[in-house]
Order: structure tokens, then C-alpha cells, then sequence
């Protein structure tokens, strides 16, 4: 059985429920960042010990939040080691804007992957671009580096859209296929 964890920083609650759906479907563990930046107890061990690490933060700014920052920064122990070369890694990612900048922090969770040596999964998914598509399809965003979903600023966790953490589910899905399939 493969294992997959799920490292990931939320703000406002939007993030954590879109990692537990990535979670569900990947059959993941959750391993959240704090509001300080810092890992719970045995974090860096579980990460040591996973097959595929998928990455989530909120955009804020353009980026990743600070807080997920400097657990990248932090990551420069095991990468001086090569210690996660050849794992698979993924990204997501939240933002309140339809936009908002989201492939900018899903490109910042790649480059952070590859400076692991790393092998990226992307989500695999066509986009729900037809004239007949609604905004709470799979896919709406059209995110194909990673996965993505969009709350507005003023919406509760409670309150985001099924598409979006259906699309998470199925990421995580893809994300525990492909890392069936690597450690074959």
C-alpha cells in the first residue's frame, strides 16, 4: 500500500476542507502547517516515509501563504540529503478570486517539488469549458497542473461549491493511481 501525504497550511478553513477532500480520494493522511509554519510532532518523519507528498496552500498575494513558506524553507534539510528525490509530489490550491493568481502558487509548489528531484502528477482532467458548463462542474477552473478552487472572500467553508472538492477528490484519486503505478 502506498503512502501518500498531504502537507498543507490553511487560513481560513478553505484549504483544509479542500485537503481532506484531495485526502479522501487519495486515501491520504493529513499533516497540517500551523499558524506559525511549523509541523506537528513526527511531521518531517512522515514525509520522510511517504511515497507522494501533495502540497496545498491558499494564494495569497500571488503565492503561497507565509506560513507554507517557511515549511519550504525548512525543507532544505531533507533536500541537502536528496532525501525526497523520486517521489511523486502534487499541488493545490485556493484563492477567492476565479483567477486569483492560482497558477502562480501551483507553479511555486513545482518548482519546490523539482528542487527535491521530485516527479510532478498533474490532475489529468479536461476542463469544463463547454457553453453547457456551470460553475460547480468538475474541473471548472480548467487546472491541469494541479488542482484549484475558488471561494469568495466572504463565503464560509461551509459554503464551498461540490465541483470544487469533487475535483479535489479525483485529484487525490489520480495522485494514488499514479503512485500505485511508480512503486509497482
Amino acid at each position: 500500500m502506498s503512502k501518500i501525504v498531504i502537507v498543507f497550511h490553511s487560513g481560513y478553513g478553505h484549504t483544509k476542507r479542500m485537503a481532506e477532500s484531495v485526502a479522501q480520494g487519495a486515501g491520504g493522511d493529513l499533516l497540517p502547517i500551523d499558524a506559525e509554519g511549523n509541523l506537528p510532532e513526527g511531521g518531517w518523519e512522515k514525509l520522510a516515509a511517504a511515497d507522494a507528498i501533495v502540497m496545498g496552500s491558499p494564494t495569497y498575494m500571488g503565492s503561497v501563504s507565509w506560513q507554507f513558506k517557511k515549511f519550504a524553507d525548512a525543507s532544505s534539510k531533507p533536500w541537502f540529503g536528496h532525501a525526497w528525490k523520486d517521489k511523486l509530489f502534487a499541488g493545490f490550491t485556493n484563492s477567492a478570486s476565479p483567477s486569483g493568481d492560482k497558477l502562480s502558487t501551483l507553479h511555486y509548489l513545482f518548482t519546490l517539488a523539482m528542487q527535491h528531484g521530485g516527479v510532478w502528477v498533474g490532475t489529468g482532467m479536461m476542463p469544463a469549458s463547454s457553453k453547457a458548463a456551470v460553475r460547480n462542474d468538475v474541473n471548472h477552473l480548467g487546472a491541469f497542473s494541479g488542482a484549484m478552487a475558488q471561494s469568495p472572500s466572504d463565503a464560509s467553508v461551509d459554503e464551498m461549491l461540490s465541483g470544487d472538492l469533487e475535483t479535489a477528490k479525483q485529484f487525490g484519486a489520480r495522485v494514488a493511481t499514479m503512485t500505485a503505478r511508480l512503486n509497482k
